[in-house]
C-alpha cells in the first residue's frame, strides 16, 4: 500500500508538472518574434492596461492599412492565428493584430472573465491602435461571441464580422455539471495551464450567451459565418441561429463547410483567407 501511495503521488506530480509545461497554448515573445523575422515579417508586441487588467496583442503590416483583429477560442493564445498575420497576401491588403484573450496567453493568465469583460478590456485597443480606417473582426469559436459581444458595446464601430465555428446560440450550449467542482476548490489545482481558465469560461458561457442573445439583432455591420458541418464542438445548428438572430445586419452572408470539423481556421486555412480577402 506504502508503494502504491508513493507511486500514485509520483504520478500526480508527473501530471501537474508536464501539464503546466505542455498546456499552455502560448508562445514567448522572443520565440515569436524570431519566428517572424525569419518569414521577413516585423511583430510588434504591445502591452495595454486596462482597469488594472493586462491585455497582450500583436500587430503585423502597414499601419495605413485597414485591420483585421483575431480573437482566439478556449483555450487558446494570439498565435493561434500567426499563419495569417504573416501572410503576405493578407499584408498587401491589412494591418493585423491578434490578442490573448484575458486570462491567456499573457493576458492575466489563468484569470478567466465572462464575456462581457472581455469584450470592455479588448474593445479598449481601439483608443490606442485607431487609424481612421475601416476595422474587421474575426473570431474562432469561443471567439466568434465574443467578437459579437464587442459589436454589441460598441456599436457601429466595426465594418465586418466574421465568426468561424462560432458558438452564439444559448440552447446549443449544455455546460457539464463537473466544470464547478474544477473551479473553486484545491482541484482546480490539478487542472494544468490553459485548461483552467478555459474551464471557467466555458461553464460562464450559457449565461453569457443568455444575456447577449437580446442584442443580437442591435448589430448592423457585415457579418459572415463560416462552420463546418460536422464540427462536433460547436454544433453546427448555431449556423441556423445566426440566420434567424442576426436581423439587423447589413449584410449575412454563410458559408458551409461540407465535412469540416471545428477547427477550420487550420483545415481550410485558403478558405477562410478567402473570405478576408472580400472584407
Amino acid at each position: 500500500m506504502k508503494t502504491t501511495g508513493i507511486v500514485l503521488l509520483l504520478i500526480l506530480v508527473t501530471w501537474v508538472i508536464v501539464g503546466e509545461s505542455c498546456m499552455k497554448f502560448r508562445i514567448s515573445d522572443e520565440a515569436a518574434t524570431e519566428q517572424f523575422n525569419k518569414a521577413g515579417v516585423s511583430l510588434s508586441i504591445r502591452r495595454l492596461t486596462v482597469n488594472h487588467r493586462t491585455l497582450h496583442y500583436v500587430k503585423t503590416g502597414n499601419d495605413s492599412f485597414p485591420t483585421i483583429v483575431f480573437v482566439h477560442g478556449s483555450p487558446g493564445s494570439w498565435n493561434a492565428f500567426e499563419d495569417y498575420m504573416r501572410d503576405p497576401v493578407l499584408l498587401q491588403k491589412y494591418r493585423m493584430i491578434s490578442v490573448d484573450r484575458p486570462g491567456f496567453g499573457y493576458s492575466d493568465f489563468r484569470d478567466a472573465l465572462n464575456l462581457q469583460d472581455q469584450s470592455m478590456i479588448i474593445n479598449a485597443l481601439f483608443v490606442k491602435e485607431s487609424n481612421g480606417r475601416p476595422v474587421y473582426l474575426v473570431g474562432h469559436s469561443l471567439g466568434g461571441p465574443l467578437i459579437v459581444q464587442m459589436a454589441v458595446d460598441k456599436p457601429g464601430y466595426f465594418d465586418a464580422l466574421v465568426i468561424l465555428a462560432g458558438s452564439i446560440d444559448p440552447k446549443l450550449e449544455q455546460p457539464e455539471k463537473w466544470r464547478p467542482l474544477l473551479m473553486n476548490n484545491p482541484l482546480k489545482f490539478l487542472v494544468p495551464g490553459a485548461m483552467r481558465p478555459s474551464n471557467d469560461e466555458l461553464w460562464y458561457l450559457k449565461k453569457d450567451l443568455k444575456l447577449l442573445e437580446p442584442h443580437l439583432a442591435e448589430v448592423n455591420t457585415r457579418i459572415y459565418v463560416v462552420h463546418g458541418n460536422k464540427d462536433i464542438l460547436v454544433p453546427y445548428a448555431n449556423m441556423d441561429f445566426a440566420v434567424k438572430s442576426f436581423t439587423g445586419a447589413r449584410s449575412l452572408d454563410t458559408l458551409t463547410l461540407p465535412g469540416a470539423n471545428h477547427f477550420i481556421p487550420w483545415s481550410h486555412y485558403k478558405t477562410v483567407r478567402s473570405v478576408l480577402l472580400k472584407l
